[in-house]
């Protein structure tokens, strides 16, 4: 049971800001300011504006981390907050916290201290700072929880990938409260120099169109930050203390493409594979599908690979019926922390009936024939959703996520 999130994203943090956002179609894509990226050929990005590290750690452990568990550890927090700030054993209690990149801010300033002063100037927190599970293991000790702990790294997939290994702890009884989600912050020049040389990343100046996806003049994804944490538990111990349940966990299917290390096949074998298998783990056919949060980065191979994925799994009359839309279109693309934030969407749809929209979606492409919510948020009754998540490597993880019993 999904009883607490916690997002900190472009387009809002915590729960209700984040969902008027989402339904309301703001999007959080504008110029970078938090460098000059004028000799850049991509301006744009997906900033967590007004977030104040202040409010979520002390000036000393803010100073030894990076910005990317100042987010996770702001998203955790919210999320135990919003589940009523649950008692757990110690030893009952884990944490499955993902990212695409980690600590690498502190990676690079530490190489310029190395470079420009030698290295008996580098800092003795570089090590703790950059590693990908710094996360998981300082929100572990941010509410002393002693079970299995560990971040998983499988690029665009990973927080999705956490929320279902987390999903599978509980289901196995391993835990009684699982912490997932995901954390990224790596909107900076070398990245996104490198994400453009790739022409992975949109050069459209306009942010009013440059996260379309879906369109038919889409070409590139927005690269964003933030994070996201869930609160799972077994709906045993979720019922006997009385905690609102916003949706449930019921699938999870992972597999990979085998096609190439960052496009996706054409014909959208692997993550139709995914998707069947979170089906089959949730024991629902496809026609009981309402809704679908898409991976929909924005790019043209991905958006046409994820809808012929769509009908290939879903089957080609049900995949026409069905509601599906991209947050994409208004956060920019999160990289390890958009499966968190996505599967939080689903859950948030379900609870409050109303299906977030692909804004900036003007031009329909033959290729990308599905219903799309183009534009406007959707009043619609959702009890079954899934949430896709595709990751260079090929890596793909769906999760299957339903209304309350």
């Amino acid at each position: 049971m999904i009883t607490g999130i916690g997002p900190v994203t472009p387009i809002g943090i915590g729960v209700d800001d984040f969902w008027a956002g989402a339904t309301s179609g703001r999007s959080g894509i504008h110029g970078i300011t938090r460098f000059d990226a004028s000799d850049l050929p991509v301006k744009l990005a997906g900033e967590v504006d007004g977030f104040d590290v202040s409010s979520w750690l002390d000036v000393k452990e803010a100073r030894r981390t990076d910005r990317f568990v100042h987010f996770s550890i702001a998203s955790a927090k919210l999320a135990w907050e919003d589940a009523g700030n649950p008692e757990i054993k110690a030893d009952r209690g884990g944490v499955v916290f993902a990212t695409g990149i980690g600590g690498i801010e502190w990676l690079l300033n530490q190489h310029k201290v190395l470079l420009e002063k030698g290295p008996g100037r580098v800092s003795p927190f570089m090590v703790p700072a950059l590693m990908a599970n710094a996360a998981a293991g300082h929100i572990a000790m941010a509410f002393g929880l002693m079970g299995p702990n560990f971040c998983i790294v499988s690029a665009c997939a990973s927080g999705a990938h956490a929320v279902g290994e987390g999903y599978r702890m509980i289901r196995d009884g391993l835990l009684d409260l699982a912490i997932v989600g995901g954390s990224e912050a790596a909107t900076l020049p070398l990245t996104v120099a490198a994400f453009a040389q790739m022409t992975a990343l949109t050069k459209n100046p306009d942010p009013e169109t440059a996260s379309r996806p879906f369109d038919a003049d889409r070409n590139g994804f927005v690269l964003s930050e933030g994070a996201c944490a869930l609160i799972l538990e077994p709906e045993d111990g979720a019922r006997a203390r009385g905690a609102r349940v916003y949706a449930e966990v019921v699938g999870y299917g992972a597999s990979d493409d085998a096609f190439h290390i960052t496009a996706p096949d054409p014909k959208g074998s692997g993550a139709a594979l995914a998707i069947r298998l979170a089906l089959e783990d949730a024991r629902e056919e496809p026609s009981a599908v309402d809704y679908v949060n898409a991976h929909g980065t924005s790019t043209p191979l991905n958006d046409a690979s994820e809808t012929a994925a769509l009908k290939a799994a879903l089957g080609d009359e049900v995949a026409h019926e069905v509601a599906v839309s991209s947050t994409k279109s208004m956060t920019g693309h999160m990289l390890g922390a958009a499966g968190a934030v996505e599967a939080a969407v689903c859950a948030l749809a379900i609870q409050n009936g109303v299906i977030p929209p692909t804004i900036h979606y003007r031009t329909p492409d033959p290729d990308c024939d599905l219903d799309y919510v183009p534009n406007e948020a959707r009043q619609a009754a959702v009890r079954l959703a899934i949430s896709n998540s595709f990751g260079f490597g090929g890596q793909n993880a769906v999760l299957v996520i339903r209304g309350p019993s």
